[in-house]
């Protein structure tokens, strides 16, 4: 390649970038301590125990670190005779106690109760989602290395890896969090991290009819259902809230039952004395020794579950969760991404067919028809709030036609309640669990 060619191509090169920085507008800031924070970096390498940085924000030595960092910090800055206010020295204190503690510049982002999730698209642009609603936040990153170390000081701790030979990672905080990395040479703008927060106490359902996400006489549905026995499905968009509708229905399932949850990153905080969690694993460098999900639905039925919760089927793994849910394993919970519950039953069958067995799709749908009992449909509307728009009963095969029958809807602004008793009703009923049948009146104010 000649040098006239070369220079032409890193003109282009530079070009491409100069417009992709136009685009995503990142504000230019620039840290004004930068040197001071690289001081007490080296002083702490040298002075601690290296242990002891290793220790996560859920330690017990904690607190000693913190200390420790705090010691050496205001002597490098008495030694060099830097020159700053009280602020300033406790904004440099907070924020190297943050990186060496915690999770760096985002630490303060996942303390913030207010913070439901954290985006990090590349160093310089961190947009947070606070009460429904996305803003750019003034958090940034040195540099692309910088929060590639913040990235292997998240999966690091469970087993997991992330370079160019593995380029995406799902992970979770020590608190639950759900993460999701990806880097380049798949992330243009650089390494780019996505933060799914869970409330340090999960919600109830008290909760969620306090935020209007369904009404007090939908939540004794939900729990008679649960308590009886029923196969529930939760739908929903990305973001919809359905994994924390399924920690809330999955609260209900009585006490002296064994729970066996399964998960591709551990999410679900469960509050009985009998669970068991499994989470999938990806494969090593060498490729090999990855366990799916599918893998884990299947060992899971030689466990004695009574109850089989599912994080979420998005595979071939559906197949065999329809297969437990008709063979004995009553009240399993799963979710799904889907638009409605019809979409949910169009995704059940792709992702049975997925599976490689081939089967008609007459079959199928029989398998799909007579293991579950309910969807609930969760959305997210546009003002950030997220609410139940659908219960809707599987009423069975006519034809070649799953039949649907929705009990509760939300419409104009309201929860009502469609005037259909579910034919479950009586299965529910012949259990000895109060359910009134006034609750399915569309006449009842």
């Amino acid at each position: 390649m000649s040098l006239l060619t070369r220079l032409e191509k890193q003109k282009q090169a530079q070009s491409f970038e100069n417009k992709q920085q136009e685009q995503i507008q990142v504000p230019k800031r620039s840290d004004p301590f930068l040197k001071l924070k690289g001081l007490i970096h080296e002083q702490l390498v040298s002075e601690v125990d290296s242990k002891l940085l290793e220790a996560s924000e859920y330690d017990a030595n904690r607190q000693e670190l913190k200390d420790k960092v705090s010691q050496v910090a205001k002597r490098v800055i008495a030694d060099e005779q830097f020159t700053l206010t009280r602020a300033e020295t406790q904004q440099i204190l907070s924020q190297i106690i943050d990186e060496v503690v915690g999770f760096g510049p985002i630490d303060s982002l996942i303390r913030d109760q207010d913070i439901s999730e954290i985006m990090v698209n590349g160093p310089k642009q961190v947009f947070v989602e606070r009460k429904g609603r996305l803003e750019l936040s003034e958090i940034t990153f040195r540099d692309n290395e910088h929060v590639m170390h913040i990235i292997d000081k998240i999966v690091a701790p469970i087993g997991r890896r992330i370079d160019e030979s593995s380029p995406m990672v799902d992970a979770r905080l020590p608190d639950g969090s759900r993460v999701n990395a990806i880097i380049p040479p798949l992330a243009l703008n650089g390494p780019c991290i996505t933060i799914r927060k869970f409330a340090a106490d999960p919600f109830t359902i008290e909760d969620l009819i306090n935020f209007g996400t369904l009404t007090r006489e939908m939540a004794g549905f939900i729990e008679a259902c649960v308590k009886g026995r029923l196969n529930i499905v939760v739908s929903g968009g990305t973001g919809s809230g359905k994994t924390t509708l399924l920690n809330v229905l999955s609260s209900f399932i009585p006490d002296d039952e064994r729970i066996v949850t399964i998960e591709d990153a551990a999410e679900l905080q469960l509050r009985q004395a009998h669970v068991v969690s499994l989470e999938s694993r990806p494969p090593n460098i060498e490729g090999k020794g990855a366990v799916m999900i599918r893998d884990l639905v299947r060992n899971s039925l030689r466990m004695r579950p009574d109850r089989i919760v599912v994080g979420e089927v998005r595979g071939g793994e559906a197949l065999d969760m329809l297969q437990a849910m008709n063979t004995g394993h009553d009240g399993s919970l799963t979710t799904g991404h889907a638009n409605s519950p019809r979409d949910m039953l169009a995704r059940l069958e792709t992702m049975v067919l997925m599976a490689g067995m081939e089967l008609p799709i007459r079959a199928i749908r029989e398998q799909i028809s007579s293991a579950i009992d309910l969807i609930i449909q969760q959305a997210r509307l546009r003002d950030g709030s997220r609410k139940i728009i659908k219960m809707t009963e599987v009423q069975g095969m006519e034809g070649d036609v799953i039949t649907l029958q929705d009990i509760f809807i939300f419409d104009q602004g309201f929860f009502k309640p469609t005037g259909i008793r579910p034919k479950f009703y009586e299965q529910i009923i012949a259990q000895g669990i109060s359910l009134p049948i006034s609750l399915f009146s569309s006449l009842r104010e």
